[in-house]
């Protein structure tokens, strides 16, 4: 019988943690902009409505991805490539959204960085973890 390495355990727990909040805080920042009224969209300034769009329903994927990566799915791998290679698309389309002169919040830029970074990181971890199942 083979024991379950803690660390292992550890570090899937992280990285769902971190899926999941990320998923939630998404789904809420972009519905309040959505959904929340004009205060909400006042506030979030010169934002980029497909990206918005975007952003809240990929939030709901983030969550599923969480939850299969806790299960330790092989799927959830995929997944999180998937979310990983749409953002770098969207963000992509936002370049050029701003470099044909539509208005942005730098906050935006900031937010795609940091999703596309975090995406792409729980995509290796993951498949080194799940897929690739390093041998300890």
């Amino acid at each position: 019988m083979k024991l379950i390495n803690s660390d292992k355990t550890i570090a899937i727990w992280i990285a769902t943690a971190i899926a999941i909040v990320f998923g939630l805080l998404t789904i809420k920042s972009g519905g309040q902009v959505l959904f929340g009224g004009s205060i909400y969209q006042k506030a979030a300034g010169n934002y980029v409505l497909f990206v918005v769009w975007f952003n809240f329903l990929a939030g709901f994927i983030y969550l599923v991805a969480g939850v299969g990566i806790w299960m330790r799915l092989h799927w959830a791998v995929w997944l999180s490539l998937l979310i990983a290679i749409a953002t770098i698309i969207v963000f992509s389309i936002l370049g050029m959204h701003i470099l044909n002169g539509g208005g942005y919040e730098t906050r935006t830029v900031a937010a795609m960085s940091l999703r596309s970074i975090v995406w792409i990181s729980i995509f290796v971890f993951s498949y080194r973890k799940l897929i690739r199942r390093q041998v300890i």
